[in-house]
């Protein structure tokens, strides 16, 4: 336009080395590009401001939800960050900017509201991050066409190749593998055999469904925006001899409960041939020690004074055939709460061997439930490698497991049903730790569960009776909701480092041996989880859905199933939990 004077005065026009530089400030590509807190941020469809996904984070205890991407940037230059965000107390700036680091806010946003800020950098800056965040106690905030304008600062480049890439020890059935971190990678692809087989955040991953007794060949690439690095140099491991999967007729997906077969303990007597075809592996509570120490396990009917409506021997012993005859699996499960069993000595390893064969061989079961609790397994001090323990309890109680099923073959049935204190809390602890003083009781079934994994049918870790667990975001996480069987099943088929150590990884579990174990009902046990919760639980896990705040490291829709304290006070609160299972669309 012509100003009065006469000159030509035209608007400023943007400067033109001035570029989009925030990655994926949509969310269409999830969160590639995005690290949220504490495993905080997830993607919705709606509500979004534009396209077809949106970032919803939610603040937790001490947590605020900040979500955040590193960008490269331009030294001495103007930039202008923008995004649009819904929700109380939202925050949207920028940190390591040189100069003044800067942000802005919403007190309330019931709507998407747009929020912007500008800074300049400092004159060495060459990268500056990006956030979001919420407010300690606030609801779920939610973001979207995240943007920063400005100056281009050096191309991103592909990451190096990963060097260190080593095996751990295989199974039949996984290999796990480790490697050293690249600088600038965001995303770890794993080959077997040069084909893509898993892409994880991380540096570690479990290989599984392999072959037993077969050579595998594998490398991993580090990847970042700008592509993919060449293949590291390879690794070749040998999975283990194995007969496939343990016990392995079990149905897809079963149904496990303990029935209270010696005692009767408030919930009633429920005689065998009564339990209902719901359930697909009968654990019989308990056998017990004549003493802590002596590993002589006995097991006998509840007595007719507690159990007025026992069954007779015979007819337990025909009850057990029919559930046979039926399909389904029954066990003697040794421990329990009361049944303190400490392996200390060959001789006590030995005993055990011979009673709980004359268990088996007497009642013809398919197999054993091991429910040590208590003080039943620790670990000495100088016991810090749960790959190759010395502990006596340890080694004796491992033994005379490979011993037993050496006896009965491929089709004997092996469980484990621990308290989280004794497997993922190994993640923080590990026994007494290595200048003593911990609990040595620490992640104390570590070491059992890692030896017996080729041998082991099922491992169904009690999420009940627990206090708070740190998970893999190494958040707390208390029992009760679908969040905690969440975030403590994810350990368990993703690995974990044992007492943060990335040298000796508990590598994953395959999801046909893992089941959920849970109270039947409030009167079960301090935990109970109502059945939408879940029900939630196990979308999340099988499908990815109905997550919640936790980001689970894969999706596992061969999940065995369901363990639950137990058939009898299942009965006893009119087969709520069985009925939800039953109903349960996998």
């Amino acid at each position: 336009m012509l100003a009065a004077c006469g000159l030509l005065v035209s608007a400023p026009a943007a400067d033109a080395a001035d570029v989009e530089l925030a990655r994926n400030g949509g969310f269409e590509a999830g969160l590639s590009e995005w690290n949220c807190s504490a495993g905080s941020g997830a993607v919705i469809s709606a509500p979004v401001h534009s396209g077809s996904k949106a970032l919803q984070a939610t603040p937790a205890g001490s947590d605020n939800a900040k979500c955040s991407q590193t960008v490269t940037v331009q030294p001495n230059s103007a930039y202008t960050l923008s995004g649009w965000v819904r929700g109380s107390y939202v925050y949207l700036g920028a940190s390591g900017t040189g100069t003044t680091d800067v942000s802005t806010w919403t007190q309330s946003a019931p709507d998407w509201q747009k929020l912007t800020t500008s800074f300049r950098t400092g004159a060495s800056t060459t990268s500056v991050t990006l956030y979001t965040h919420g407010w300690y106690g606030t609801a779920a905030y939610q973001a979207d066409d995240l943007s920063l304008v400005g100056p281009g600062g050096d191309p991103v480049q592909a990451p190096a190749a990963p060097t260190g890439l080593k095996a751990g020890s295989p199974t039949s059935t996984t290999v796990p593998l480790s490697w050293s971190a690249v600088p600038g990678a965001t995303r770890y692809t794993v080959y077997k055999g040069g084909t893509q087989v898993t892409t994880v955040s991380g540096t570690s991953a479990t290989v599984s469904g392999l072959t037993p007794a077969t050579a595998y060949t594998f490398q991993v690439t580090a990847g970042n925006s700008a592509g993919d690095s060449p293949k590291s140099a390879s690794v070749t491991a040998t999975t283990t001899s194995g007969g496939g999967e343990p016990g392995g007729d079990l149905p897809a997906h079963a149904l496990v409960g303990y029935l209270h077969a010696s005692f009767a303990n408030g919930s009633g007597y429920t005689r065998m041939a009564d339990v209902p075809d719901s359930w697909d592996v009968i654990n019989l509570a308990f056998g017990e020690p004549t003493s802590v120490t002596s590993g002589d396990i006995r097991f006998k009917l509840c007595p007719a004074t507690e159990c007025p409506n026992v069954e007779s021997e015979a007819e337990f012993k025909a009850a057990i055939d029919a559930k046979q005859a039926a399909g389904k699996k029954v066990l003697i499960s040794i421990g329990g709460q009361n049944g303190q069993v400490q392996l200390g000595t060959t001789a006590a390893r030995d005993a055990f061997v011979s009673s709980v064969s004359n268990i088996i061989d007497t009642y013809g079961l398919d197999g054993l439930d091991i429910d040590f609790e208590g003080h039943s397994l620790s670990l000495q001090n100088g016991d810090t490698d749960f790959r190759s323990p010395t502990s006596p309890v340890i080694v004796n109680l491992i033994q005379a497991i490979k011993t037993l099923k050496a006896k009965y073959g491929a089709k004997f049935v092996l469980t484990m049903a621990p308290e989280t204190f004794f497997v993922q809390l190994g993640y923080q602890f590990y026994g007494s730790g290595p200048w003593g003083g911990q609990d040595p009781r620490a992640g104390a079934y570590l070491p059992v569960i890692h030896a017996l994994r080729d041998d082991l049918t099922l491992l169904h870790v009690q999420d009940y009776n627990s206090g708070p667990i740190m998970g893999l975001d190494n958040q707390y996480h208390s029992m009760g909701g679908a969040d905690f069987h969440i975030a403590m099943t994810d350990m368990l088929l993703t690995g974990f480092p044992v007492a943060g150590n990335a040298d000796r990884v508990f590598p994953a579990l395959r999801p046909d041996q893992v089941a959920i174990g849970l109270p039947a009902s409030t009167n079960a046990g301090n935990g109970h989880t109502s059945p939408a919760e879940v029900n939630k639980a196990l979308d999340c896990l099988t499908k990815k859905t109905n997550c919640g705040s936790y980001q689970t490291h894969g999706t596992w829709p061969a999940l065995r199933g369901l363990m639950t304290w137990s058939i009898n006070w299942d009965r006893f609160n009119g087969w709520e939990f069985s009925r939800n299972f039953d109903a349960y669309r996998w």
